[in-house]
């Protein structure tokens, strides 16, 4: 009996592992739609590809734009060295008539000093002939219309070396709304000049400049003016008085101890010392607008 041959059968291909992922499959597979592909495909066979233009009207209007750069550079370079001359020459010219005018301000400021000094010296001379006496030397004095020295104490009022400085106790500026503590102020001078009046002062100048009685002390934004003048710190005090017992008067005095408040507050800088001979100017000029002399000549009625 034939014996039936073996059934022999192929052997099962194994399956993909991402079979049951057709559809992510052939998105990776084909990312780029076939589309996108012809089109790509179309411009670069009729020359439409990226790069440089390749048609003459593409060409023509890229060099149109770059002559019309050029151009635009060229002239705005043209009109630059030729205006640079003209504004040096504005400069120059301005800075000459500032200086022009600053001269003129100087001279005229000298010619006024002199001036005041002619009246100045006019007012000596009136007073010294209106009699020659004492007296009339004593109103010179008292008036600042002379120069005069004698003993008395320097005092030298600083402000801070940190302007920031501030401290905590008494607080003499309570009432002076400076937001800036370490400046020596108006207010602060005017009570410290009036202490050393109050003490016992006879002549005061301020860095050189003699007080009267018709002297104002003000401040102008962070200047002090001392007759419409300005200064400068460090404010240098010269007050001519009775030595020693001057100087410990005005320290213990109510103005002393604000100057001294300052110091300990605020970082103010003072010192105060006393001078064997202090000399100090006569006031620039004494004007006198209200006041009138008493007549010695009395009427005689009528009867």
């Amino acid at each position: 009996m034939p014996q039936q041959p073996p059934v022999r059968s192929s052997p099962a291909r194994p399956q993909r592992p991402d079979a049951s992922m057709s559809l992510i499959t052939n998105v990776m597979d084909h990312s780029l739609d076939d589309g996108y592909a012809e089109a790509a495909a179309r411009k670069q066979s009729q020359g439409e590809g990226g790069g440089l233009p390749k048609t003459l009207r593409a060409k023509l209007g890229l060099a149109a734009g770059l002559v019309l750069a050029a151009l635009v550079v060229t002239v705005g370079a043209a009109q630059a060295r030729v205006s640079a001359p003209v504004v040096a020459k504005e400069r120059q010219e301005l800075i000459d008539r500032i200086d022009s005018e600053t001269a003129d301000a100087d001279k005229l400021e000298s010619t006024v000093d002199k001036l005041r000094d002619d009246v100045s010296a006019r007012q000596r001379a009136a007073l010294k002939s209106s009699g020659g006496s004492a007296e009339a030397d004593l109103a010179g004095l008292l008036s600042g219309a002379t120069a005069v020295h004698g003993p008395g104490v320097k005092l030298v009022v600083d402000d801070a070396k940190e302007s920031s400085a501030g401290g905590e106790g008494s607080n003499p500026r309570e009432t002076s709304g400076f937001s800036d503590t370490g400046r020596v102020r108006d207010r602060d001078m005017q009570r410290v000049i009036n202490g050393l009046w109050a003490s016992g002062a006879e002549a005061i100048s301020i860095n050189g400049q003699r007080l009267t009685a018709l002297s104002a002390i003000r401040a102008a934004g962070d200047a002090i003016l001392v007759d419409n003048r300005p200064l400068v710190p460090p404010y240098t005090v010269l007050a001519v008085g009775d030595g020693d017992r001057f100087s410990t008067g005005f320290q213990n005095s109510a103005d002393g101890l604000y100057l001294h408040a300052l110091e300990e507050n605020y970082g103010i800088r003072a010192t105060i010392s006393t001078e064997s001979d202090l000399r100090l100017p006569a006031a620039p000029s004494v004007i006198v607008r209200t006041a009138q002399p008493k007549s010695e000549k009395t009427e005689k009625g009528t009867s």
